[in-house]
């Protein structure tokens, strides 16, 4: 005797292990219903094209040729008298075979796809808009259009005066003056420390960068010279809380400095002392030449004291009274 199409599906479903629980998960049929199927009761079932449907959906989940049961399906029903088609049932839920669940979750990925996208969009502009430098604000701007002048000053200085050096022909001399003075000197950031000598100097050519660094109140015995032309430099710190004196060459303040002839205008240049010092006595004597008119101006009322002269005379006649005093100490004996 032939198999039927339910005791087909039912042995080829423990063949492979699998029980009714497990179809209907992979089918979305219900359980109820794939029992009805293997007993060949299809009473229980919406009918039409949902139970052809139902046993396609099925004979694929257990390795049954797919067209050969719907098939059988199909004698069966007619043999049984089963409507192959409802047309009173119209609703038909998507959700029930393979191929509906297939084309419905395209939507839903479709969807996700948007969401992620939309917040991945969200989370990279939050990110830039974190990282982005905070708006200036007024003050912000006058500097920047301060600096902006000052070195739109100091480009058109350096381009107006031929001679202007740059940082690829720079060329400073520090030269200590009467007592030596010691030396901090950075150059391209290599660090160095010396003292140069009294009368001698101290070279550097930097091509990046030059800072220099000494004690305030060797700010007299110092003096610089860029590519031969004398420098004026800072009588004192630049900040006020320093005790020592530091200034910074480099290619955004060199055409500055050429221009200006001095390291900062915010603090007066020092007085530097120079070789010239000895001849500085010879100077004095002119002072000391003009006190004498001031000492003629007294010999003209010194004309004048004669006439008071006589008045002197008066008290000279002082001694006269002491004459009677004499007598009056005879009488007492």
């Amino acid at each position: 005797m032939a198999q039927t199409l339910g005791e087909k599906l039912r042995e080829a479903r423990e063949e492979r292990g699998l029980s009714v629980g497990e179809v209907a998960e992979q089918t979305r049929i219900s359980p109820h219903y794939i029992e009805s199927i293997e007993r060949d009761d299809y009473k229980p079932l919406p009918g039409g094209i949902f139970n052809k449907g139902f046993v396609k959906s099925f004979a694929k989940a257990v390795g049954l040729n797919e067209q050969e049961s719907v098939a059988d399906y199909t004698r069966q029903a007619t043999a049984s008298d089963i409507a192959l088609v409802d047309e009173q049932k119209i609703y038909k839920p998507e959700v029930l075979t393979d191929e509906n669940s297939g084309r419905s979750m395209l939507p839903t990925i479709i969807t996700a796809v948007v969401i992620l996208g939309a917040m991945t969009g969200l989370i990279l502009l939050g990110l830039n808009y974190l990282n982005s430098p905070a708006s200036p604000t007024t003050p912000t701007f006058a500097n920047t259009s301060n600096s902006n002048q000052n070195s739109n000053t100091s480009a058109v200085s350096a381009s107006s005066d031929p001679s202007a050096p740059t940082m690829a022909n720079l060329k400073v001399e520090i030269k200590a003056i009467n007592a030596p003075v010691p030396i901090s000197a950075t150059t391209d950031g290599t660090k160095s420390e010396n003292t140069i000598g009294a009368g001698s100097s101290q070279t550097y050519e930097p091509k990046d960068s030059l800072t220099i660094n000494y004690n305030k109140w060797n700010a007299d015995k110092v003096q610089m010279t860029i590519n031969g032309k004398t420098i004026a430099l800072p009588a004192a710190p630049l900040k006020p809380a320093d005790k020592r004196i530091e200034f910074t060459i480099n290619k955004d303040n060199i055409a500055q400095i050429w221009s200006s002839g001095s390291i900062s205008t915010e603090v007066p240049p020092a007085t530097a002392v120079t070789d010239a010092v000895p001849p500085t006595p010879t100077a004095a004597p002119p002072p000391a030449a003009a006190r004498p008119t001031p000492a003629a101006k007294p010999s003209a009322p010194a004309t004048t004291n004669p006439m008071p002269q006589p008045p002197a005379k008066t008290p000279a006649a002082t001694p006269k009274p002491a004459v009677p005093t004499a007598p009056a100490g005879n009488s007492r004996p």
